[in-house]
This record gives structure tokens, sequence and C-alpha cells, in this order.
């Protein structure tokens, strides 16, 4: 095929320098920097961590390289007046964005369950925003009507060469930035993105391991790989919108067939520690997808011990309510929220007696409450239940062996 072909289902290395050309204005694609992550590199024994900032990208995310690419593209072949894509936030604002500045109108149908900051900045790029269903599957499918009762040119979120190859761009940077790199981890939803990026690699430095990464609830790959052919989940459940597609496609999958070495998978809890620690540790701030392969790399699932990593951070988009759920979710975790069930007799001063243990341990009482109307208690007894902010898990069970050693029956619950 030629490098740079619309009509073949496939991309070469040629298509992606093709589409690095077409990437001309910094006003909507940007190089993003990286950094190394020492804080990583102890937690994970790699010779060195470095992150790649995609996240910080115009639209929080790489999802603009593509998009740009393929309107362009589009463009460069004849008339093109509208695009319409689905998506749950950050390909729809990749789209937004460049058909904007492109001159092309857009109409984005998102999932009801979108993030509202997604929503928002979708419209504030230029886009008409359609609210459809509980998820992208739903979205997809009424963009599809949509553009088969017009003329409009559909941008899908990673079934299209042309997207791949723009999402390459970023493969080409990250082997720009680290050259010598031994492991990258690239979180996977629809596999455009790790597609191109390995596409990149196995150009410029083929024997770099490619490792995907994808979120529990909507982990397609394995399957996918194990049959032969792409399979798609009913539903998804992740705080991870960004790669939640519940699927992949005959492109992307030939192509992690052919230059992906390894995919993991994450849960929820793993992607929100990782969120945690990239906010504390490296000081950025990224949504569960951007967090994905910090997640593997902590999961203890990926050996790179003595290796040089390079980790992508591929989106920025967390929702406030999604950060705050989250933090308490982690801080639970980690025993910096901790939660006590404490069983006494109901007479007057225990209150008084259990919060003092506490306060002589350091912990800072959130709330407390009386629980009596509860099967399993006698008459004259309760239960306190106390949420108790602690610097951490020493603390919170020094908190706990001071209260029973006081005689008192204390549970630890969620």
């Amino acid at each position: 095929m030629t490098g740079d072909d619309t009509n073949d289902a496939s991309v070469t290395f040629a298509d992606v320098e093709a589409a690095r050309e077409r990437l001309d204005d910094p006003s909507v694609v940007k190089p993003t920097p990286t950094e190394r992550s020492t804080a990583l590199e102890s937690k994970t024994g790699a010779e060195a961590v470095t992150l790649k900032l995609e996240h910080l990208q115009w639209t929080g995310s790489f999802k603009t390289r593509g998009a740009y690419n393929k309107i362009k593209r589009e463009l460069e072949a004849g008339t093109l007046d509208q695009v319409v894509a689905a998506s749950a936030g950050n390909h729809a604002q990749g789209v937004a964005l460049a058909a904007t500045t492109l001159g092309v109108e857009s109409t984005i149908v998102m999932p009801k369950t979108a993030p509202q900051t997604k929503i928002d900045a979708t419209r504030g790029y230029g886009a008409t925003v359609e609210l459809v269903g509980q998820d992208f599957q739903a979205a997809t499918a009424h963009a599809k009507e949509l553009v088969a009762e017009s003329d409009a040119e559909f941008v899908h979120a990673f079934d299209d060469p042309a997207i791949v190859a723009g999402q390459g761009t970023l493969g080409l940077e990250m082997v720009e930035d680290v050259p010598d790199a031994d492991t990258v981890v690239v979180p996977i939803g629809g596999g455009g993105l790790i597609s191109g990026i390995a596409t990149a690699f196995a150009e410029h430095s083929p024997e770099t391991r490619i490792v995907g990464v994808q979120a529990e609830g909507a982990a397609t790959v394995h399957d996918s790989l194990a049959k032969g052919e792409p399979r798609t989940l009913d539903s998804v459940d992740t705080i991870a919108d960004g790669i939640a597609t519940g699927g992949i496609s005959e492109l992307t999958l030939s192509v992690i067939e052919e230059h992906v070495d390894e995919v993991v998978t994450v849960t929820d809890a793993e992607i929100a520690d990782a969120i945690l620690l990239l906010m504390e540790r490296a000081k950025q701030v990224v949504e569960g997808a951007g967090a994905a392969s910090v997640a593997a790399l902590l999961s203890g699932e990926l050996d790179v011990t003595d290796e040089n990593v390079l980790a992508l951070l591929c989106g920025g988009n967390l929702d406030m309510t999604m950060l705050m759920e989250v933090v308490i979710h982690a801080m639970t975790r980690r025993r910096q929220i901790l939660r006590l069930r404490i069983h006494i007799d109901d007479r007057p001063g225990k209150m008084e007696h259990i919060s003092g243990i506490i306060a002589d341990h350091g912990g800072n009482i959130q709330t407390v409450r009386h629980d009596r109307g509860i099967m399993d208690l006698n008459v004259g007894e309760a239960y306190l239940v106390f949420e108790v902010e602690t610097s951490g898990a020493e603390q919170a069970a020094a908190i706990v062996d001071g209260i029973a050693e006081q005689g008192y029956d204390v549970d630890i619950v969620s």
C-alpha cells in the first residue's frame, strides 16, 4: 500500500510521518514534556522511570493528534463541511478543537454519564453536543445514525488508520524523548493510541518492550487475542472513562498482535492509588486513563527491575467529583481515613472516653454517631461509629490497639 492511502485498513510508519507533517499548528497540538520520577524508581526497582506528560496537551489528552490528522487529511482529499463523533470526553474535545480550527462544523455524541467538565469543554471548543445513552457503545450507535442521515464524515475514536497514524506522532516524540527505553507503558481503550505508538517504536526502536494497560472493568484485549478477533463487552465499569470503550477493532487488534509485547489489567483501586501518588509525588493531576500506566507499574504485574521505563500519562481531564471519590477511596485504603465501630455499654461518658483515647494517639475525629437499632445488640448496648483522620496505617493501628487495650471490642469498617 501507499503510505497515505485513506482506504487502506492498516497503518504504516509512512502514515505516521505524514501525520506529523500535517500537525503543523502548535495551537492545536504541541510537543509535551517528560519528567523523571524518583518515587516510581524506588517503588519499582527500575533504573529510570520517565513520565511522558501528554495530559498537558491543549485539550488535556492525546486525542487531538488523531482527530486533526483525520480531518485535515479529508480536507486534502476533497470538500468536508461537517464531522460527527462519539466519545466519553477526550476524543470529543480533540475532534471539536480540530474541526473548529480547520473550519469544519462538528457534532459530538456523548453518553449521559460523561463528566460535566468534559461536556462543557467540548462545547467550549465549538462543537454541538448531544447526550445519548449510558455508555460509549450507545453514543457510537446514535452518531452513526446521524451520519447516515447526512453528508457528515464520521470520526471514529480508534478504528481509522488516520486516527491511529495521528496518535503515532506521540510515539515519535516518545522515541525522541527516551531513545534507549527498555519498556514503554501505554493505556489501552480501543487501541488506537498504543497502535500508533507501537508503529513508531517498531520503526525506530524495535527492541523496546511495548506494554499495554487496560482497566479490569473494560478489558477486552486478552480475550480478543485469545479468540483471534475483536471482542466487545456489553457494559463497562471503571473510573477510567477515557479507556472505557468496551472493545477494540480489527485494525487495532492487528497492530497489537504484531507490535505489542504484553498487556496487563489493573483494578480501579490500583488506578485510584496511582492518581493519588502522581498528585503527591509527581505533582501531576491526571484522570483514570492517564494514570493506568503508573497503576500497572505499581501493581506488581510488570517486572521492570533495572530497566529504563517510559510511562505515558495520556489524559488529565479529571472531573472534580471523581477526584473527590478517588481521594477518599485511596485515603481509606491507606488508613488515612479510618472508620471504626466500637461496641459499648450505652452509658454516659463512653463517647468522651473513647474520643480521648483517639485524641491521645493523635487522631482527628471527623464524625461520630451512635447506632442503637442493630439486631445483634442487647438492650443497653450500642455501637459508636467514628470516622477518624490519621497520618496513615501506623497511626491507625496505634489508635485501634489503644481502644482495644481499654477493653472495647473495635472493628475497622469500610
